[in-house]
């Protein structure tokens, strides 16, 4: 009984009620002008009508567009009020002007706080997709930083402990979840030590992300143990496009000499303690040199532009006090360029990245993502790709953590197998994975999924790789995983009418789920 009184009274339990009397609410509003029927549908297939033209204008994805304007015109009031409630995806305009602010803080530092990268390319195709991400992500590249790839977490989870033992100076951990239990505990333990003995130890955790995990005061409880917290974009039941966006980056930097991305969130299942979905796989990258710096001012200009008490909103963070000094600047063995991708700007920096990699391939394109539900154009280039010989070959869960979502991926498989593209399943378990290889040449480690919201709607971030030693292990990584897999063919997709209905629906639906 206990149970069931603590999961009525749960915050996700009290902010589910709340947004469904919302909509309910909405629904009622819309019905009691049921009787009014002539003067009723008139006015709404024009406020439709507009509305549709209102859409059909607007500089967004076809996709979103599509699956909007079949809402609008299907349930015109009711769609209608979704779409002027949900359609947005920008945070609150003083949130937005600080992130827009801070965002620039790489293209504004003095020139005694940056690395000056001389980087020469082989080819004009890397030099493009480098200058592209350093003019859209503010991050050059460099090749003054060695990578070391983890498969899996377990293999992760030490290192990461080693070194947030070894910090000296500050610490840095910004995800999207934080769960309770070994792994927490552990992280935990070290980080109230280190915040004891007076280093600068701060968190971002997604409000989110933590909702089922973390209990609204968990930020102060930190607070109160020396370790700084802000929560990102905090849950408020009350039907708003500012819930759309969410903060999707995993970052954890140490002393700004070592930091660590990749798909692995701070929970015990990403170490395999539980087993939710069977074998959890994902992975991380560690960078040891200059381009940890640009992980560091990605926290950074994260945290200048969250909330802070009224006395503190106008004080500025001391960036140079983070400069690493000391690093080594001897060559290294390929180019590091580590990214981030943001909602504001319009440019969905994850996708483009993506595609860029998939037209330049000249052999293989090879991913593992999560989730595969894309627009138009991931898909004309995946296809593409695979009808002019290349080898595409994409990995995704064998077990679902979300079985809608994994009906919405299933129903993109068609097309991408007729075109040639293999599909692999990941038989043990639930594969978290974001991570593309291409030709031995090319290499991206993240966070950003295959998915509308990941590409248009979070805060993401990632590695690109160019001729780095470290896609040898990642290439090692992907042959080891197709051998656990199962290649999915049509014959295996054969459904009934009700489930091809069903996947049909999710597909055009999917930007909105």
């Amino acid at each position: 009984m206990s149970a069931i009184l603590r999961f009525l009274m749960s915050r996700v339990t009290i902010v589910a009620l709340l947004i469904l009397a919302q909509i309910g609410l909405v629904a009622l509003s819309v019905s009691y002008f049921w009787e009014y029927i002539a003067i009723y549908y008139g006015l709404s297939t024009v406020l439709a009508m507009i509305l549709v033209c209102h859409i059909v204008s607007k500089h967004d994805n076809p996709a979103f567009k599509i699956a909007w304007i079949i809402l609008v015109l299907l349930v015109p009031p009711f769609g209608g009020a979704m779409y002027v409630i949900f359609s947005g995806n920008t945070l609150t305009e003083r949130l937005k002007r600080r992130l827009a602010a801070t965002f620039s803080i790489m293209r504004v530092l003095p020139k005694e706080y940056k690395f000056e990268s001389t980087v020469d390319f082989e080819s004009l195709e890397s030099k493009r997709q480098s200058d592209y991400i350093t003019s859209c992500a503010l991050c050059p590249p460099y090749r003054e930083t060695s990578c070391t790839y983890f498969p899996v977490g377990e293999e992760f989870f030490p290192v990461l402990l080693e070194n947030l033992e070894k910090a000296e100076e500050f610490i840095f951990l910004e995800y999207f979840i934080i769960d309770k239990g070994e792994m927490w505990d552990k992280i935990h333990e070290i980080l109230k030590r280190k915040a004891s003995e007076g280093l600068d130890v701060r968190i971002i955790y997604d409000d989110m992300g933590c909702i089922t995990h973390l209990d609204t005061g968990f930020n102060r409880f930190l607070g109160k143990e020396g370790i700084k917290c802000h929560v990102f974009n905090r849950f408020i039941p009350v039907l708003s496009a500012v819930l759309n966006n969410r903060n999707h980056r995993k970052i954890c930097v140490i002393d700004g000499k070592v930091g660590f991305t990749g798909g692995l969130n701070i929970a015990d299942e990403y170490i395999n303690v539980k087993h939710p979905y069977g074998y959890w796989k994902d992975n991380a990258i560690m960078l040891e040199g200059k381009a940890v710096y640009s992980l560091t001012l990605m926290f950074l200009s994260m945290w200048e532009s969250l909330d802070y008490p009224k006395h503190q909103r106008n004080t500025k963070l001391d960036y140079s006090r983070y400069f690493p000094e000391g690093l080594t600047s001897d060559v290294g063995e390929g180019i590091v360029q580590p990214y981030t991708d943001n909602p504001l700007d319009k440019d969905p920096v994850g996708e483009s990245i993506y595609l860029n990699m998939i037209y330049s391939a000249k052999r293989y394109v090879w991913i593992m993502t999560p989730y595969l539900i894309i627009d138009h154009n991931m898909e004309q280039a995946l296809c593409n790709a695979a009808k002019s010989g290349i080898d595409v070959r994409i990995i995704v869960p064998g077990i679902p953590d979300k079985k809608l979502i994994y009906e919405a991926t299933k129903s993109g498989y068609d097309v991408l197998l007729d075109a040639g593209v293999r599909i692999y399943e990941y038989s043990p378990g639930f594969l978290h994975s974001k991570t593309f290889l291409c030709d031995d040449k090319y290499g991206t480690v993240g966070t950003v999924n295959l998915d509308y919201r990941s590409l248009y709607l979070h805060f993401e971030c990632g590695v690109w790789l160019c001729d780095a030693p470290v896609l040898d292990s990642i290439k090692k990584d992907f042959e080891n995983t197709f051998e656990q897999c199962a290649c999915v063919d049509k014959e295996s997709e054969r459904v009934n009418i009700v489930r091809r209905v069903i996947r049909a629906i999710l597909k055009v639906m999917a930007p909105l789920i």
